[in-house]
């Protein structure tokens, strides 16, 4: 499998110092997704910014920020993501009943996050061109305009994350690794 170099202050590109300094400001450490990112200025800009939105300016409850950015990273069988993002939900005190239906793609402990996670596959799997129905389903379970382009919001930010994680070959961080995960098509 292909990588991507890891960089850190002492070595990537001036612009990405400030984002490096950031991050670690920010999780204590330089996630590996970050050292990556930090090859490109813009591309980790861009990355910290639909982050940053995601998880604070979106109307999702933590519950449903994880669904939404696990149910991608499992459909991506994002190696790296599915780990981080069951420790980010310990973080977030989710229920880990939530966090285990979706490592193990069993059933949410809800009919809403079921629907969220329903919709969320469908955007991904349809690149964006779900049916009437599905979009139905998603209102009729509560949700609203506003949570569909939210949804895009955080699949642009999993795109970006999953993608970079698969070409770099991005090892688990140390910290998220008792969350190791392999998807069901593997076990």
């Amino acid at each position: 499998m292909s990588t991507l170099d890891r960089l850190d202050e002492t070595n990537a590109p001036e612009k990405s110092i400030p984002l490096i300094e950031k991050s670690k400001a920010a999780f204590g450490r330089l996630p590996g997704l970050h050292s990556v990112l930090a090859g490109s200025p813009a591309a980790f800009e861009g990355y910290q910014v639909l982050h940053r939105l995601f998880a604070e300016e979106t109307a999702f409850d933590a519950d449903e920020k994880t669904v939404v950015w696990q149910a991608i990273n499992v459909e991506h069988a994002c190696h790296y993501c599915v780990p981080a993002h069951t420790g980010i939900a310990k973080m977030m005190k989710v229920d880990d009943a939530i966090s285990d239906a979706l490592r193990d793609e069993t059933a949410l402990p809800t009919a809403k996050l079921e629907a969220l996670r329903t919709f969320t596959l469908a955007m991904v799997r349809e690149r964006g061109n779900v049916s009437d129905e599905t979009l139905q389903a998603f209102y009729d379970a509560g949700y609203e305009q506003r949570h569909v382009l939210e949804v895009i919001l955080g699949l642009a930010q999993k795109v970006m994350s999953n993608y970079t994680n698969h070409i770099a070959n991005t090892p688990v961080d140390p910290i998220m690794e008792k969350f190791a995960w392999t998807p069901v098509s593997e076990r």
